[in-house]
């Protein structure tokens, strides 16, 4: 019989792949807590928590017994016309982590869904109150999801390149900095003065894709003023920052002026099945209350507030404010701050940087994204059982706040290895 890796080549095209460069791909069978296990019977340590979703860590057994649960009562029912507890008890949760300002929630499945729901809420916003505004501004490099709303809203060229000349109409602006922020203060006020800007889409202090890049919340504070002050809708895209991640529940939470619209997914459903959420204000909700059946908003998804989704993140946020779960992130915290102290000042790290959990640091080599020297890196940690995938010459950490401090000081040991051996 074919190995799953023979099986899976015949048969299956895999996400931000070149398949004639590197064709192989490697079988996960089980995963528990902050572990991976290959089909061989070896270990990996998830040191970015698989793409930041399963923070609880894999397989948790509180989620499984809520999931369980649910499935025996409810599995799937259609979201339009119909409703259920899980998705009422949901919202309510959800209403009461959220700034204060944030009073509906509409369902989708993923986080490009998410801010693709974000961006049209905000254009038809504006339609709806009789005024047309087209333009969107987004940071440069920043990185929103796959659908062509959120993927116009992106920077990131090797994500974008054969699809440019499709995109919604996109202003950027760089990412405040105490150095830069006047010239970018300056520049986001001429494009509201010169265009009609419907929103502006932004990763608070952490652009994920963007390796990692982080920038501070006085800075983004005086940007959303300015939106706040020209009916700019503000759309603040957390599906990688939510739940814990940057030392609040909420990036957003720590910025004084709150978004309009707040974007979920990832570590939302604790990586147990797909959904995301977008959030909004009670002012945008009401721009689509009318007689009139097309000011409505008509966006719908199958598998909208999905019963066994939501009792998934129930059950993830009755762990994320539990005393234990902030305990671990506190020391998940402390730990990176002590790391960085011992390799800060490495020959070959260029510079460290740290939110909350999310640890980064650059090496002092010149590469590709994904080019050949990124796979042996790659491979490199993999080699050493620590799952971490670098982006470009960045190497960032990310891991499941269960993950035990030996399992974490094997991260810093690899890295500290790779720094050593280049």
């Amino acid at each position: 019989m074919n190995s799953l890796s023979e099986r899976d080549q015949k048969s299956i095209w895999h996400p931000l792949t070149q398949h004639k460069l590197h064709p192989e791909t490697l079988p996960i069978v089980k995963a528990k807590g902050a572990l991976l296990y290959d089909e061989n019977g070896k270990t990996y340590i998830d040191g970015i928590a698989s793409w930041y979703t399963a923070m609880y860590g894999h397989c948790n057994e509180h989620i499984i017994a809520k999931v369980q649960q649910q499935m025996q009562q409810l599995d799937q029912i259609v979201f339009a016309g119909f409703t259920h507890r899980p998705a009422i008890d949901l919202s309510e949760a959800l209403l009461e982590l959220l700034p204060d300002n944030q009073q509906k929630i509409f369902f989708s499945d993923n986080g490009s869904t998410a801010n693709e729901i974000g961006i049209k809420m905000a254009l038809q916003y504006h339609f709806n109150r009789g005024e047309k505004r087209g333009t969107i501004i987004a940071f440069e490099n920043g990185f929103h999801g796959d659908t062509f709303g959120a993927m116009s809203a992106s920077g990131l060229s090797v994500y974008n390149g054969p699809f440019e000349d499709f995109f919604i109409d996109v202003k950027r602006i760089p990412t405040p900095n105490p150095k830069n922020i006047e010239e970018v203060v300056h520049l986001l006020t001429q494009i509201i003065k010169d265009h009609k800007v419907a929103a502006f889409i932004y990763e608070p202090l952490v652009q994920g894709a963007n390796a990692m890049h982080m920038y501070p919340a006085c800075c983004l504070n005086r940007l959303l003023k300015i939106c706040a002050d020209h009916e700019v809708i503000t759309i603040a895209d957390e599906v990688m920052t939510g739940f814990g991640k940057t030392g609040t529940t909420f990036a957003s939470d720590q910025v004084t002026i709150k978004p309009d619209i707040i974007s979920l997914s990832k570590a939302l459903t604790a990586g147990f099945v797909p959904m995301a959420i977008t959030s909004c204000t009670q002012k945008i909700y009401d721009a689509f209350l009318d007689d009139s059946v097309g000011k409505a908003f008509f966006h719908a998804h199958t598998y909208s507030a999905n019963p066994i989704a939501c009792a998934a993140s129930l059950a993830g946020i009755e762990l994320l404010n539990s005393e234990v779960i902030q305990e671990k992130i506190q020391t998940i915290i402390a730990s990176h701050q002590a790391f960085n102290e011992r390799i800060k000042n490495h020959p070959k790290v260029t510079s460290t940087r740290q939110t909350g959990i999310i640890f980064a640091l650059d090496l002092a080599i010149e590469m590709d994204r994904y080019g050949k020297k990124r796979y042996e890196i790659f491979d490199f940690f993999m080699q050493r059982g620590v799952f971490l995938r670098p982006l470009g010459n960045t190497i960032y950490i990310s891991t499941p706040y269960v993950i035990e401090i030996s399992e974490l000081k094997q991260i810093y040991q690899a890295i500290s290895e790779l720094l050593d051996s280049l």
